[in-house]
């Protein structure tokens, strides 16, 4: 019984090979190996090129990373010793005008401040058509 059922399935599956071998014709099924063949082809050389585009740019991040991040403690530094010089002139400012309330006009207190706001969209920003927030004192600050 196993050896008839065996016989069968071979049969059966000659039967549906050879079918299927007539359904495309033997130029076509080259045609396709061939273009398959081409696509793989430039899809290596674009990996390829790819990866060398990443090396490439990993190295120049490397390179303009050591820069930036050398720029940025420098801009963090200044900021930090420009804060502590307004602070001390204020001090002062306010030191001198407590001892004498003449020696500043009244136009030398007013603090403008206009330096952009950061929290605001640049776009936003362009709209309500100022740089930043216009802050006037009629005191100097106290410290």
């Amino acid at each position: 019984m196993e050896e008839s059922e065996r016989a069968a399935i071979r049969a059966a599956s000659k039967e549906v090979s050879h079918e299927v071998n007539t359904l495309m014709n033997a130029e076509a099924i080259d045609s396709l190996k061939q273009m398959q063949h081409l696509i793989l082809g430039r899809l290596q050389d674009s990996n390829a090129v790819l990866s060398h585009f990443n090396e490439y740019s990993e190295n120049c991040y490397a390179d303009v990373m050591a820069d930036f991040s050398k720029n940025t403690r420098l801009l963090k530094s200044m900021k930090t010793d420009l804060d502590y010089i307004f602070l001390k002139l204020r001090s002062m400012k306010s030191k001198i005008f407590a001892t004498y309330p003449d020696a500043f006009p009244n136009e030398s207190l007013e603090v403008v401040d206009t330096r952009p706001d950061l929290e605001v969209p640049v776009c936003e920003e362009s709209q309500q058509g100022h740089a930043g927030p216009t802050v006037t004192h009629n005191q100097p600050p106290t410290v």
